[in-house]
């Protein structure tokens, strides 16, 4: 098996083109639903509705963590397996993830939508942006249990080997979206709750093509007797999606965070409390596209590292970490560069508003808090290489050095001093911090990972 795979013998940079390429533009793609949303939002309906999808974000987040728990553990686990020629348990992992995506998906989709009002509260909607928010996320709820599914097939799809198909999964679903985004907002002034359809539209477009690949996998067939539920095999693949899944919590937390100070901080400001919120919410949309890029990265590059792993071929899995670090920070500096000298024209994609006020904080936010972006990256390869060799404690670590260790406690003090401006400066100083704590963990596992070979033990 180890010599038919593609994995253990291909050259990495080609078998990162082929795996991470895909799995790039598949995250980009599932960004760009609610940046696309977020678009259509601000020219028709404003800056309360940019603000109404900010504090509505943490309910994709949540999403996503879910996604990842079990989409990526279940390829962690499925990788390994293979790598190792156990294909009677790596078809178990599959199995086993249906059930758990099936029920995971229905719960969270009830919770959102009967507890949406609670919810957007303390995600940190104000009086005046509530009624939009609502509107919005209990359409939203609806396309919840497609959308797990749907990441969760993602991932295990490329693990498969098919990272093309993957990829038209999740663009089907994006066409599909834009055109009712345009057709439902702009010209049947839908408004929230047009674009929210348009989402759940699409969603469902993506999840028909994704559940069928259960007919095609390559490097196993599904049988009834993979489909028994085995809760080992479930809190194994919780265990290797950990780290994952806790930097989207990680996420979500610094997103409540963030909101909630905002509103209380830009109260006390000339700014007022609707402006800094709708301005984070551009900002965080924006950044959500480097975000997958660094998501898909990691996650391309999660089969190879495990298979190589679990096969005994450590030098592969150092220079696939390498060559995927080089790779994230290359096009996050591309990145920097644009939110550093034209923010004011990428913020005025979302929206008209001429307001000073809100040009100005904007763009002070989009310049300071994507400052050190371009190392982002290389913190979530390294808590997802950690995962990927069956190490997900050290993952999971990793995963919340930045916004739990480093950015919440940042936002919660600095404020304090400095205002609302303040904030700002949390996301620079957070990433440098987590970018050096990273590459040092990373570095005496690549130590580790060398006397092992040499010797057969640590």
């Amino acid at each position: 098996m180890q010599k038919e795979n593609i994995l253990g013998y291909e050259k990495i940079p080609k078998l990162l083109m082929k795996f991470a390429i895909p799995s790039i533009f598949a995250m980009i793609i599932t960004s760009l639903y609610n940046i696309v949303d977020q678009i259509f939002i601000g020219q028709g309906v404003g800056t309360l509705g940019n603000g109404a999808t900010n504090v509505s974000f943490p309910i994709t987040t949540i999403c996503l963590a879910i996604s990842l728990l079990i989409g990526v553990g279940c390829a962690a686990g499925f990788s390994l397996k293979l790598g190792a020629g156990d294909n009677k348990t790596a078809t178990q992992y599959v199995g086993n993830t249906v059930i758990m995506m099936i029920i995971f998906g229905l719960v969270y989709g009830l919770v959102t939508f009967i507890f949406a009002r609670p919810m957007l509260i303390v995600f940190g909607a104000t009086d005046n942006i509530l009624p939009y928010a609502l509107e919005y996320t209990r359409v939203i709820a609806v396309g919840i249990p497609f959308l797990v599914v749907i990441n969760v097939m993602s991932a295990l799809i490329r693990a498969d080997g098919s990272p093309t198909y993957s990829m038209l999964c999740m663009v089907s679903g994006a066409i599909v979206n834009t055109i009712l985004d345009y057709i439902f907002v702009m010209v049947c002034d839908l408004g929230m709750s047009g674009a929210a359809w348009a989402t759940v539209i699409g969603q469902v477009v993506s999840f028909a093509m994704a559940i069928s690949y259960l007919f095609k996998f390559k490097s196993i067939k599904l049988t009834k007797d993979a489909f028994e539920v085995d809760f080992k095999i479930w809190l194994k693949i919780a265990s290797l999606g950990l780290s994952n899944s806790l930097n989207q919590v990680a996420i979500t937390l610094v997103q409540i965070v963030l909101n909630n100070s905002l509103k209380h901080y830009g109260a006390l400001s000339s700014y007022g409390a609707d402006i800094p919120l709708a301005a984070c919410g551009i900002v965080m949309k924006v950044n959500s596209i480097l975000v997958s890029i660094f998501v898909g990265m990691s996650q391309g590059s999660q089969p190879i590292i495990g298979f190589n792993y679990g096969a005994g071929k450590f030098n592969r899995v150092k220079q696939t970490y390498i060559t995927a670090c080089i790779a994230t920070v290359s096009i996050s500096l591309l990145g920097f560069l644009a939110f550093q000298i034209i923010p004011e024209q990428i913020i005025s994609l979302f929206g008209k508003d001429k307001d000073p006020l809100y040009i100005e904080f904007a763009v002070m936010f989009m310049r300071t808090f994507l400052f050190m972006v371009a190392v982002n990256g290389v913190q979530a390869i390294s808590s997802n290489f950690f995962s990927a060799i069956g190490k997900p404690i050290k993952g999971a670590f990793l995963s919340l050095t930045r916004q739990v260790l480093f950015l919440i406690p940042l936002v919660l003090i600095m404020p304090t001093f400095f205002g609302v401006k303040g904030i700002l400066y949390t996301a620079p100083i957070s990433d440098t911090l987590a970018f050096i704590l990273s590459v040092s963990m990373v570095a005496l596992e690549m130590r580790k990972m060398k006397k092992l070979e040499l010797t057969g033990h640590e």
